[in-house]
């Protein structure tokens, strides 16, 4: 059953498809250019590539933040569009989840970062438990130092994932302890670890709602904290 994910929760524009047990294809780039200019010829492109007509096309997954407000809203709008279109099923993947997904490594704690503007990061943990990923601490927003301090207080070796990683590098690295940034190839968001979790949500039973399903921002974003303080409205 091929699923076709799609991820663009950062600058990282990424779609791939997938059966449950194999990649067909995935195209991953990070550019300066937008996500509304790449998404949709890199869907044509990726659907070519693996010869795979939209027929083929059993389910849309997407992730669905933390991240770039925008990013989320046109993945989003995106996977809702197709999924509608094609009458297939829907299922929204935590992007923080996903990125866990993608680094099978038992025995050690999965920090997944992404930038939460001003030295704040989107952060969960997790934890690969019997070959099933889980789930230690849910997203939240935290300034980076608090997050590095507490992450270096842990008693196992930390791999930390996502853009923050790399923002942060030095500082991690001064750091030192027992924290670990990934290798380039899996430290990224990819849409490919969305499938993978995406094809398990979908044979657990669960699917979304194409009218309903909304990004996980987590935070309000900038806009309308800015509107609220015009408008003398506090939160």
């Amino acid at each position: 059953m091929p699923i076709l994910a799609l991820d663009t929760a950062t600058l990282v524009s990424s779609v791939a498809l997938a059966t449950n047990d194999t990649l067909l294809a995935e195209i991953t780039l990070q550019t300066k250019k937008t996500h509304s200019e790449l998404l949709m010829p890199h869907i044509v492109k990726l659907m070519d590539m693996a010869e795979v007509a939209k027929s083929d096309i059993k389910a849309v997954a997407v992730s669905i933040g933390p991240g770039s407000f925008t990013g989320l809203r046109i993945g989003l709008s995106t996977a809702k569009t197709l999924a509608y279109a094609l009458n297939i099923p829907l299922v929204g993947v935590p992007t923080l989840s996903a990125m866990a997904y993608g680094c099978p490594v038992p025995g050690v704690i999965l920090a997944p970062m992404l930038d939460a503007q001003k030295g704040n990061v989107y952060q969960a943990l997790f934890e690969w438990q019997q070959g099933e990923l889980k789930e230690i601490e849910p997203a939240a927003v935290i300034h980076v130092d608090v997050a590095l301090e507490k992450l270096s207080q842990l008693d196992r070796p930390v791999i930390l994932l996502g853009e923050s990683a790399v923002m942060y590098k030095e500082k991690i690295k001064q750091i030192g302890k027992n924290l670990i940034v990934a290798a380039p190839h899996i430290i990224i968001q990819r849409a490919s670890s969305v499938a993978g979790l995406g094809h398990k949500l979908i044979a657990q039973g669960i699917q979304h709602d194409v009218m309903n399903l909304e990004p996980v921002y987590v935070r309000r974003s900038e806009a309308e904290v800015l509107w609220e303080r015009r408008h003398g409205i506090t939160v």
